[in-house]
């Protein structure tokens, strides 16, 4: 007799700990631990009675713990998850999306579903579906953050659900089949603007007065310089005209970033990459002509394409030792440099204007 009851309270055990088990698939909640206490207390009472009454209220609490287990896994079997995002995401910005979850089960409802989302890309608040009907779908506009730039692939949200009785959370991992690729920030930090500043100072004193083949005499505008006045206009409409000339060639940027971070230059390369895709978002809004060059990439905007095709470049990139930093092509150019080499030897001696930008 003793050694059934203990077998008894051994198989009693082993379905209470299938519940209490604490993984990443399942955890037990309040609710399952008050059940379980019950379930261990009438257990013992009607192993110490005998009373036949004890033993079929034991047995249902566990057939209700089973039951329990083996809906919430049929409940979230057969989801699958689609989001619908930009086309272009940048880091550090709150974009829109929208989630799809769709049920594949034809014959069950999947009830009391939660999603919440894992790693860098997450959302401020879970998702939460209060049914989704077999051979069905839900849709749910939600608002996403990527913090960091790169590709985000593989299992960055969970399913979850407490459904029916609560006794348990269970989890399932959710695998994305696209890859995510988020841009560098185009965000300005400490320093960046004046840089911006300073480029655009270059680019209107190269401009200004660049041509030479007259375009067309126009009304003279506040603070223009008086240099370009056309004084026989003036006497003849009573009012300041100036003589405008074409522009030979528009001005052109080159901005290059090296590849040779040096030791211990992760941090500083991060913020050159955020650094050139600020300068090259902001330079292309004001349609000036921008050459980006590395070690291994070049390409001129808007020639060879948009910006977001840099953008794309700048979301991969990675330091490299070894690689040395491109000379210039153009002698009309003006060219920034991102690189830790204060001296600046990679650009003396071509005659080609250049800014070095250390960013430390």
């Amino acid at each position: 007799m003793a050694k059934r009851a203990r077998a008894a309270i051994g198989r009693v055990w082993d379905a209470l700990l299938y519940l209490v088990e604490v993984s990443s698939r399942q955890q037990i909640t309040r609710t399952g631990l008050v059940f379980s206490l019950a379930c261990t207390l009438v257990g013992f009472a009607a192993f110490a009675s005998a009373n036949n009454l004890l033993f079929l209220v034991l047995a249902a609490m566990l057939g209700t713990l089973l039951i329990s287990g083996f809906v919430s896994r049929l409940t979230l079997s057969g989801l699958e998850l689609d989001l619908d995002l930009p086309p272009h995401i940048v880091a550090g910005r709150r974009l829109s999306a929208r989630a799809t979850v769709c049920n594949a089960k034809r014959w069950m409802t999947s009830f009391s579903v939660t999603m919440t989302a894992v790693g860098d890309g997450s959302f401020p608040d879970p998702l939460y579906f209060p049914a989704i009907a077999g051979g069905g779908k839900a849709e749910a506009a939600v608002e996403m953050l990527f913090p960091h730039r790169g590709s985000y692939t593989g299992s960055r949200f969970l399913f979850s659900t407490r459904f029916p009785f609560g006794f348990a959370e269970r989890r399932v991992p959710v695998h994305l089949r696209h890859e995510i690729l988020v841009y560098p920030s185009i965000d300005p930090q400490p320093g960046f603007e004046a840089h911006l500043a300073a480029a655009g100072e270059e680019i209107e004193a190269r401009t200004r007065g660049a041509g030479s083949d007259f375009y067309r005499i126009r009304p003279y505008e506040a603070l223009e310089s008086v240099r370009h006045l056309d004084w026989k206009a003036t006497a003849h409409t009573g009012g300041l005209q100036v003589r405008e000339f074409a522009r030979d060639q528009d001005c052109a940027i080159e901005l290059c970033l090296d590849l040779e971070a040096g030791p211990e230059g992760e941090d500083w390369f991060e913020k050159a990459v955020s650094f050139c895709a600020f300068l090259s978002w902001r330079l292309s809004e004001r349609g000036v002509r921008l050459r980006f060059r590395t070690a291994n990439f070049d390409m001129e905007v808007p020639r060879d394409g948009a910006v977001h095709r840099i953008l794309r470049y700048l979301a991969l990139v990675q330091p490299s030792a070894g690689k040395p930093l491109p000379g210039p092509v153009d002698a009309r150019s003006y060219r920034i440099v991102v690189s830790r080499r204060e001296d600046g030897r990679e650009t003396s001696g071509t005659g080609v204007p250049a800014r070095i930008v250390t960013l430390e």
